[in-house]
C-alpha cells in the first residue's frame, strides 16, 4: 500500500492516499457500483470505509479492546511518570555539594 500527503478543500481536511490493490473482479465491480450511483470509484470507497468504521465503533469486542489498550497506555504512563518523578523530584529536592564544602580528601578523590 502506497500513502502520502496532502491538503484538500473537499470538506475533508487534510487528505491521505492510500492505494489499495484489489482483484480484477472486486474493481468491476466497484465500477460498476459506482457508475450506477453516480460516484466516483474514490467516493464509493470512501462512502464505504467510513460506514465501516461507524459499524466497527459500535462493536462490543473492539470496544472491550479499545478499553484494555486505554488502560496499558494510562499503566504505561503512570510507570513513565514515576520514573522522571524519580530522577527529577529527587535530584531538586536534595540540596547539591559545592567544591567548598568538601572534605580535603574527597577533592583528592580518597574517601
Amino acid at each position: 500500500m502506497s500513502d502520502s500527503t496532502r491538503a484538500t478543500s473537499a470538506g475533508y481536511g487534510q487528505i491521505k492516499t492510500l492505494a489499495v490493490r484489489l482483484s480484477e473482479d472486486v474493481r468491476a465491480q466497484l465500477d460498476i457500483i459506482a457508475q450506477l450511483n453516480d460516484r466516483t470509484v474514490t467516493d464509493e470507497i470512501r462512502l464505504a470505509i467510513e460506514a465501516w468504521i461507524e459499524k466497527t465503533k459500535s462493536d462490543p469486542s473492539v470496544l472491550q479492546r479499545a478499553q484494555f489498550v486505554r488502560d496499558e497506555i494510562e499503566r504505561e504512563a503512570a510507570t513513565k511518570r514515576g520514573a522522571i518523578a524519580a530522577i527529577f523530584d529527587n535530584t531538586t529536592a536534595k540540596p547539591k555539594t559545592s567544591s567548598s564544602t568538601r572534605s580535603t580528601s574527597e577533592k583528592d578523590g580518597g574517601s
